[in-house]
């Protein structure tokens, strides 16, 4: 019998040149030179001693900014008790911190875990469990906006609308796709007995910061409620107070079927949660989803410090004020730059759309002592810790007006 000669594979392209001191981490992150070793309020500084204003605040973790003392004897307090038991055993605080989250939103059930883009996987599981239930294998399909960013794992990645993320690992997880964000279009996808659930950023982050009209969120309330369809809310960058309230829901007047949490809510400790209803989590048994971490006694211990801080109506008061004040200040600048098309934003969350490659600013910024994140190839993404001044926000202010200016 004839052998089949297969085909050559195409080389994969070279690494990134890696220095001598990160040559043995993964090359998958285009880390900026400096090593950070410290920090201040809403300062890094470098091994060099250099300081940096910081407006990327960890993308979007670091809410209470560095060296908050509360934050810190958490952290001690925490460390005195026990780490890691596993959820074959309770332990106080996961059920105080989910107790807290459910008191102060929509849910009635929490389900802890490790990371954003865990809490948008088990959040598709968890709607697929209840659609099975309520229609058959048929209705599984779960359906995002063009713009969103629900994670890099298999299902959040068929869900995250970002061409060069998703080509090099088709195929992805199946029933999942991406509709343009219109209500005519959405409702022409929403079919009751194949879709199970639509998952929307109420801000998009990654996607150019799109805050998504409170009308719109309370029309796709209305028509997934009508199609007996969950609405998941991914606030995984804009929760936890960046908008101004504890969860940008609010803001819309509607509330979710299901609700993903991650960032801040552990202040830098990995953690997510995943909210759900009392109709959702009564579709979930024992066996149906688990996590070795998710909720273990140290980070829940911390998290419940975070959550209090971030709950305080002085800290919503201060973002709803500063953040309103911090867009004024943004669209000023823009103006005066000319290198700005467009301000998008709320609260401690903006986007800037700028003329040049954002990649490029983000660099001379750097250079001049501010760091920023950008959310496209040319939008730059504004998210400063939560607990920054005015004086503060004007400090890197200064410095952004003179990074936009080309040399």
């Amino acid at each position: 019998m004839a052998t089949l000669a297969m085909p050559t594979p195409a080389p994969a392209p070279a690494p990134a040149a890696a220095t001598s001191a990160d040559a043995a981490l993964l090359p998958v992150y285009r880390r900026a030179p400096m090593e950070m070793v410290g920090g201040r309020g809403i300062e890094l500084f470098d091994a060099d001693g250099r300081a940096y204003v910081d407006f990327t605040a960890g993308i979007a973790v670091n809410a209470l900014g560095y060296g908050d003392a509360g934050l810190q004897a958490a952290l001690h307090a925490a460390a005195d008790g026990l780490l890691h038991v596993s959820n074959l055993f309770r332990t106080e605080p996961g059920e105080t911190l989910a107790a807290k989250l459910v008191e102060r939103s929509f849910a009635d059930r929490v389900f802890f875990c490790n990371s954003g883009a865990e809490a948008n996987e088990g959040a598709f599981k968890f709607a697929r469990k209840w659609a099975r239930l309520q229609g058959g294998p048929a209705k599984h399909e779960i359906i995002a906006l063009r713009g969103a960013f629900h994670g890099r794992l298999f299902g959040t990645l068929a869900a995250t609308d970002r061409p060069s993320y998703r080509v090099p690992f088709r195929p992805l997880a199946g029933g999942i796709s991406i509709v343009e964000r219109d209500l005519e279009t959405i409702a022409a996808h929403l079919d009751a007995e194949r879709v199970a659930a639509l998952v929307v950023e109420p801000v998009q982050g990654e996607g150019g910061v799109r805050v998504l009209d409170p009308g719109f969120l309370r029309e796709l309330r209305a028509l997934t409620q009508a199609r007996s369809v969950l609405l998941v809310l991914d606030e995984i960058q804009c929760g936890l107070g960046r908008t101004g309230t504890l969860f940008a829901y609010e803001q819309a007047g509607i509330e979710p079927d299901v609700m993903t949490l991650a960032k801040p809510l552990a202040g830098g400790l990995p953690m997510g949660a995943i909210l759900v209803t009392a109709d959702v989590a009564a579709a979930m048994q024992p066996g149906d989803h688990g996590s070795t971490f998710g909720g273990g006694p140290f980070v829940a211990s911390v998290a419940n410090y975070v959550v209090d801080r971030l709950s305080d109506p002085a800290m919503l008061a201060h973002v709803r004020d500063t953040g309103g004040w911090l867009g004024g200040e943004l669209r000023e600048l823009a103006q005066r730059s000319g290198a700005v098309r467009a301000v998008r934003g709320v609260g401690f969350l903006w986007g800037l759309d700028t003329h040049e490659s954002a990649g490029a600013i983000v660099a001379r910024a750097r250079d001049l002592g501010l760091l920023l994140v950008s959310a496209g190839d040319h939008t730059l993404r504004i998210i400063p810790p939560l607990v920054a001044t005015r004086e503060e926000l004007s400090r890197g202010l200064a410095i952004l007006e003179q990074a936009l200016r080309r040399p």
